[in-house]
């Protein structure tokens, strides 16, 4: 039987239309290696379908340099410095000008806000991002969010007269997971771990709006300028996170472009490249495909591994949870990028920027097959298990057709003969609409987002186990 596969944009909606029916709207504030974006995201409480109202992307390289007095507390895979007043700065800027835009009142018309960050590169511990965290927060707290919408409610009166119908506070209290899913017993296994955890939900939102199930058990995987993603078992109510995926994505494509003479060589990206998002079909050297690939590293995560493409990891920690830990590198911890930057030269002079966004087409989707592979070969894909890709340098150009058209088990048979497939634009920002609704209990029973793929919803069985566990 041929699964479904699909592509996933959000679609838009006007702020006029909120006031006519039941809306949860959500900010997604997100400080990214490249870029650093705030979508505004809303729910339509009833059907469960998710909306985007507006966003504003802002480049990350272009936040201002320290000043004299200040403390580089981290930076990017490329290097620009952050400090913890840069990045407050940089985020009350993004945030204020998408909600002036889509003239929102804080109060009246927003909800929760949700931050989350990639750039892990320059610390030394998964735990030691929670700093940068802090700094996205008080870049909320200066635009003018108030700190109860940035935390979980703990009672149904907490919330807006409006949505106080459609909570299950009463009956139920956030235990930690989103969309059904547990988030792993272990914490410190890798640094985006939270990224992880909102693209599987958001990929879950938005299948919402299409005829595929996308529910446990689920593989889900976000290509922005270092990966995330999570693998989930078919567990009930919850299911359990049992793999986990870090190390650099879009960082390899990023590489490639560098001294393409179209982009800024010290931390110019796709992005730079205008069209870069459509690539023609041309014929290429698979020669020049292999060459690059020669430099990647796709698997996984040893026990003694404590820094993986970039990424703070705990591998002993990951085998202390059974968790598969799942690592893409170039070289040791990006050591090779400089070669690929080469490579993607060399192609540029001797065939130009076509073929060369075609070749990272194929790289990048190779990559997924490798990752795929070793995934199969430790057991972990259930006969159930969809598939969920996001993120800028997986669903760009014409990597989804060559995924769809050639990603396969590792007994040969083709992905989407067997699986659903689902292709997924600001699937992050799409979790945070999921994991602001999950922290305050407003799921939709007659249209579930959590429990197993066909199943029933799982509210009855949580309000057990949840009753249980306080008696």
């Amino acid at each position: 039987m041929v699964k479904k596969y699909r592509v996933v944009q959000p679609r838009s909606i006007g702020v006029s239309s909120l006031r006519k029916g039941p809306f949860y709207t959500v900010a997604s504030v997100e400080l990214g290696n490249t870029t650093t974006k705030c979508i505004l995201v809303t729910t339509n409480l009833q059907t469960a379908e998710i909306y985007e109202i507006d966003k504003e992307v802002l480049l990350t390289r272009d936040v201002r340099p320290p000043k004299p007095d200040e403390s580089v507390f981290g930076r990017t895979i490329f290097g620009v410095d952050l400090t913890r007043e840069s990045v407050s700065e940089m985020i009350t800027d993004v945030l204020t000008t998408v909600l002036k835009r889509a003239r929102f009142d804080i109060e009246r018309d927003l909800h929760f806000v949700v931050r989350s960050t990639g750039v892990t590169a320059s610390f030394a511990s998964p735990t030691e991002v929670g700093v940068i965290v802090q700094a996205l927060a008080e870049g909320c707290l200066n635009a003018g969010v108030p700190p109860r919408k940035m935390t979980a409610s703990l009672s149904a009166e907490n919330l807006p007269p409006g949505l106080q119908d459609f909570t299950w506070l009463k009956k139920v209290y956030f235990d930690g997971a989103v969309a059904s899913s547990l988030p792993p017993s272990d914490t410190d296994i890798v640094a985006n771990e939270m990224e992880g955890e909102l693209v599987t939900a958001g990929i879950k939102g938005a299948a919402k709006s299409t005829d595929i199930d996308f529910r446990n058990p689920v593989m889900t995987l976000d290509f922005g300028t270092t990966l995330a993603g999570r693998i989930t078992d078919n567990g009930y109510p919850y299911a359990k996170t049992i793999g986990s995926f870090a190390g650099l994505a879009g960082a390899i494509p990023d590489s490639l472009v560098r001294l393409s003479g179209l982009v800024p060589e010290k931390n110019g990206s796709v992005l730079d490249i205008p069209h870069s998002g459509r690539s023609k079909r041309v014929e290429i050297d698979e020669n020049r495909i292999h060459q690059a690939e020669k430099y990647i590293r796709v698997e996984k995560v040893q026990k003694t591994d404590t820094r993986f493409g970039t990424v703070p990891v705990n591998g002993k920690s990951a085998e202390k949870a059974g968790v598969l830990l799942i690592g893409v590198d170039v070289g040791n911890n990006g050591s090779n990028l400089s070669e690929l930057e080469k490579i993607g030269r060399a192609i540029v002079d001797e065939a130009g920027i076509e073929t060369l966004l075609a070749v990272i087409d194929h790289i990048q989707a190779n990559v997924v097959q490798r990752i795929l592979s070793i995934v199969d070969s430790e057991g972990l894909i259930f006969d159930n298990t969809s598939l969920g890709l996001t993120g800028r340098s997986i669903i760009t150009g014409n990597k989804p057709k060559l995924i769809v058209d050639n990603l396969r088990r590792n007994n040969g048979e083709l992905w989407v003969s067997s699986h659903d497939l689902i292709f997924v634009e600001d699937g992050l920002a799409m979790g945070a609409a999921v994991a602001a609704r999950c922290m305050n209990s407003m799921g939709t029973t007659r249209n579930p987002m959590g429990g197993r793929k066909g199943d029933r919803c799982i509210m009855a069985e949580r309000m057990k186990l949840q009753k249980k566990g306080s008696g």
